[in-house]
């Protein structure tokens, strides 16, 4: 019996197969990575060329004084090579940081660097009509609140949350960080790594119970004007009719 083309889980609505979305190779994001980086850094190019003939040169200079010179180039090749990547990686994160700082949410995106031990809500748990944000994260070092924003406001909106947290979670740590290039504020390239230098306190089952409580607790209520439920809002049909 044929097969309908419509019921074959491989094919399609119109019963052509999806093409395979392609892999993308390494090369490519290295590529991706210095276009990145060139934009918002013009002199990584001759940084990366110039720590690549440094090394190089020095592999030679080996070679010269002590072996075949051939050899130490060939040897020297691979490790000009790392040099200018590791280059190029720290120009790239500077470039990507400088490329978000002053963006609403630029501290959540920093956070996103951290790989594991923490957990953050993609949305702000506190915010203000001028876009002063608060995001919250659990870890072992228990809880911590990084705000961004101008110290004198966004001071007040971290201890109002700290307070809020405090209450349903006396016993756990809080820290409050301030994301920002003001005094006594945290650069935002330096935030993830305040973070992840937070001293733990919490075993890992209270870990879970903690995080656990602050869902049930939630966020933040998004601001709505007074005097308008957009739950029963309806439209004037006689208007539309040009009534």
């Amino acid at each position: 019996m044929a097969r309908n083309k419509s019921t074959d889980p491989s094919t399609g609505v119109d019963g052509t197969k999806p093409k395979k979305q392609k892999k993308q190779r390494w090369y490519h994001q290295v590529w991706d990575a210095y276009k990145m980086t060139r934009a918002e850094d013009p002199a990584v190019t001759w940084i990366m060329l110039a720590v690549f003939v440094g090394i190089l040169a020095v592999a030679i200079g080996i070679g010269l004084a002590w072996g075949p010179w051939v050899y130490t180039l060939i040897v020297g090749l691979p490790f000009a090579f790392l040099g200018s990547l590791f280059v190029l990686t720290r120009r790239a994160e500077t470039a990507a940081y400088s490329r978000i700082e002053g963006q609403p949410g630029a501290a959540r995106a920093a956070l996103g660097t951290i790989r594991r031990g923490w957990t953050f809500d993609d949305e702000p748990v506190a915010l203000t009509p001028q876009q002063d944000l608060v995001f919250r994260g659990v870890g072992r070092a228990g809880v911590v609140l990084v705000g961004e924003g101008p110290t004198h406001r966004v001071t007040k909106l971290l201890d109002g949350e700290k307070r809020r947290i405090t209450r349903v979670l006396p016993n756990v740590p809080v820290t409050t960080i301030q994301c920002g290039n003001g005094e006594g504020q945290v650069p935002l390239k330096k935030v993830s790594r305040t973070v992840q230098k937070l001293r733990p306190t919490l075993t890992k089952p209270e870990t879970a119970e903690v995080l656990k409580r602050l869902k049930a607790l939630g966020g933040a209520k998004l601001p709505i004007p007074k005097g308008i439920d957009p739950t029963r809002a309806r439209p004037d049909r006689k208007g539309m009719r040009g009534r």
